[in-house]
């Protein structure tokens, strides 16, 4: 099962975006970054050039975080599109708008990955029509002009999205259920550092579940709803995720797992394990 189908452009290429990703977030000396940085200030790492200085020795330099961002393919929209290739060294304001717009334009991208996801979904033909409305109308809100997009209410916009997705997630989850007879619920569940080893999770929601350090080794989590879960450090080395629903790319980065890791063909083995 691919989990993008479209044309949507929503890959990050760091080629054709000025580098909002190393300058707009701020982040705090941790076990993820080496060192803290205010917001909508440079890395000390980024190069005149936009490419950052380090990119090959992140992880050994202490910058694991950086590894395991996604834009969704925000960082070009937003540069190439919305601003015309004009970047924010160059920008009168200094850039103050295009960091506005930043964070705004990478939400409204994650929900348009996760609405091409859900309408593709063979068991989501009941609602695949409000999720094509839905699709559409979150595509035009990211071809607004800088000043509206700066000014969109992405928790509204949220708000509206989220029950399809999780409707799109019943269906496709629809034949599964624990020994009890119902469904497998572990949604927004404190499972850090849990023992899970060769769990039967498959269709088991553990929508914005903490997985922090679990042991996933062997666990059969087809068809898991994973949207928003947190896998920083999660091992599931062996773990078979085939058709795992809402996986992203950066949940799998910030995982540990082996050559036996089973994962949808859309994602991409990191190149840590």
């Amino acid at each position: 099962m691919s989990h993008i189908t479209t044309g949507l452009d929503l890959a990050a290429d760091c080629g054709n975006c000025f580098a909002l990703c190393c300058t707009v977030p701020a982040f705090s000396a941790s076990s993820d970054f080496a060192i803290d940085k205010p917001a909508r200030t440079p890395c000390p790492n980024l190069r005149a050039d936009f490419r950052c200085g380090i990119h090959t020795e992140l992880r050994p330099r202490g910058f694991r975080g950086c590894t395991v961002y996604d834009c969704f393919g925000a960082g070009q929209k937003v540069s190439q599109v919305t601003f015309g290739g004009v970047d924010w060294r160059r920008a009168p304001d200094g850039g103050q708008r295009m960091f506005d717009v930043f964070p705004v334009m990478r939400d409204l991208h994650e929900l348009l990955y996760y609405l091409t996801e859900a309408r593709a979904l063979p068991a989501a033909k009941p609602v695949r029509g409000e999720l094509t409305r839905a699709l559409e109308e979150t595509e035009r809100l990211t071809a607004l002009d800088a000043e509206a997009l700066a000014a969109v209410d992405v928790m509204a916009v949220r708000q509206e999205v989220n029950p399809l997705l999780l409707r799109a997630s019943e269906l496709a989850r629809a034949g599964f259920c624990g020994k009890n007879g119902k469904k497998k619920d572990r949604r927004g569940a404190d499972l850090v550092g849990a023992k899970l080893k060769g769990a039967d999770l498959r269709g088991a929601s553990l929508r914005g579940a903490c997985l922090i350090g679990a042991d996933l080794r062997g666990a059969d989590l087809r068809l898991a709803d994973l949207i928003g879960a947190d896998l920083r450090g999660a091992d599931l080395r062996g773990a078979d995720l085939t058709g795992s629903l809402f996986l992203v790319q950066s949940q799998l980065d910030a995982a540990k797992g082996d050559a036996a890791t089973v994962l949808p063909p859309s994602l991409n083995r990191p190149a840590h394990w």
